[in-house]
């Protein structure tokens, strides 16, 4: 019988893990006081509680207005619209592409999979003028749909790759039992793999919808007007070659990680599921 662990262990423990956690929270704290301070200029005061307290800083940066219009909730908007986007076309064509890759062989199955790695390889910047010309000529420049098919280019190959080998961990069996029973190729894709796969379409999803949020080039570089702009570009416009409103900047930050933060926490269940949950009884 193994012995119980002692209480100083335990105290020294916890304390330990208190301390780290501290550690790891500080950066974000202190990116919290500076959103909180008054004042615009870079604190290294590492003391977190010290000076005044306001929220004036998330005011300016919400309340944002260019002749009338709200810059800010348009920003918001773009954002959501090209990241949802994004991580939903990810997804329709991973889905199905990712399930024929992983349960049948064809000729070019191999060679389809090395591109889509091979164009991972590669950043966004150095496809950045290439992909500005292609959309100037498709008159898509300062758009938000050609902005999500520009993050669809690398969401997509991510996603086949990551749900192909998702899909090849699912037992061939549980498909072939729905098929036994009378179901349909298509009944047992959307009614049993689908449904298994829930954990690993939460994550490609998120990492998708997550990496077209905070991209910053590709955004700066095909969108021109300030009422198209994503989020990442309008933090960017905080800090320019003359100075920094870093309040401001702190802010911006904070408000832009709030909707990844609460999208992480309503699919974060999905991440702990077990691969067959609920697939057989007994």
């Amino acid at each position: 019988m193994a012995r119980s662990p002692s209480t100083l262990r335990v105290v020294l423990t916890h304390l330990a893990l208190v301390v780290i956690t501290l550690l790891a929270l500080y950066p974000v704290l202190w990116v919290v006081r500076m959103a909180l301070s008054p004042s615009q200029q870079f604190s290294s005061d590492p003391t977190l509680l010290s000076g005044r307290l306001t929220l004036q800083n998330f005011v300016d940066v919400i309340w944002t207005f260019d002749g009338g219009y709200w810059l800010f909730g348009a920003q918001l908007f773009n954002s959501l619209v090209v990241a949802t986007a994004t991580a939903g076309v990810g997804l329709v064509l991973a889905t199905s592409a990712g399930y024929a890759l992983s349960r049948w062989a064809f000729p070019g199955r191999d060679a389809g999979m090395s591109a889509f790695l091979v164009t991972q390889m590669f950043p966004g910047v150095v496809m950045a003028i290439p992909l500005y010309i292609l959309l100037d000529t498709l008159g898509l420049l300062d758009s938000l749909l050609g902005l999500a098919l520009v993050y669809a280019t690398t969401a997509v190959p991510f996603s086949v790759w990551t749900l192909k080998g998702y899909f090849d961990t699912i037992p061939v069996a549980l498909e072939e039992a729905a098929l036994l029973d009378g179901a349909s190729r298509w009944t047992t894709f959307t009614k049993v793999i689908l449904p298994l796969a829930r954990p690993a379409l939460a994550v490609t999803g998120l990492f998708s919808f997550m990496t077209a949020w905070n991209e910053y080039i590709l955004a700066a570089t095909l969108l021109g007007d300030p009422r198209a702009y994503t989020l990442p570009v309008v933090l960017q416009s905080y800090v320019d070659d003359y100075g920094a409103s870093w309040g401001h900047f702190a802010a911006g930050a904070i408000l832009v990680s709030i909707p990844v933060v609460a999208l992480f926490f309503a699919l974060q269940r999905y991440f702990v599921e077990g691969l067959t949950s609920g697939a057989v009884k007994g």
